[in-house]
């Protein structure tokens, strides 16, 4: 069954996506396929005297909100200029138990300020049990 989106531009399918708690809750045990791709703008505030270096920013898929464990996927990219809209993908396969939960989590080592733009998507797809 196909459902309406909630906003102009969003395909949602499925049971298993919260819109507002931005998780995805396994329906049924087993290997799904993750893909999240973020545009991020970065705005690095200038400071006097210091020169500009590339910063890093870490995207993960994590389940259960345990990204410290092996339950996740991660992708590590470096911010080299500022101001600019770039793009971080994470993709990859996760096993879930039914009723456990994935969800996108952005680990900003920068220290400047990011904001994650229109058109940024997170999917779940179910490979297998």
């Amino acid at each position: 069954s196909l459902s309406q989106p909630e906003r102009e531009g969003m395909f949602h399918r499925g049971p298993g996506l919260n819109l507002t708690s931005g998780q995805y809750t396994a329906p049924i045990a087993g290997y799904y396929a993750f893909t999240s791709t973020l545009h991020i703008v970065h705005r690095e505030p200038r400071r006097k005297g210091q020169a500009c270096r590339g910063s890093r920013l870490r995207v993960l898929i994590c389940v259960q909100s345990r990204c410290q464990h092996n339950s996740n996927l991660e992708t590590i990219s470096q911010l080299e200029s500022s101001g600019d809209l770039f793009t971080i993908s994470v993709t990859g396969t996760l096993y879930l138990q039914a009723g456990q939960y994935a969800s996108v989590f952005v680990d900003n080592m920068a220290g400047s300020p990011l904001t994650v733009q229109r058109g940024s998507d997170f999917s779940a797809i179910l490979l297998g049990v």
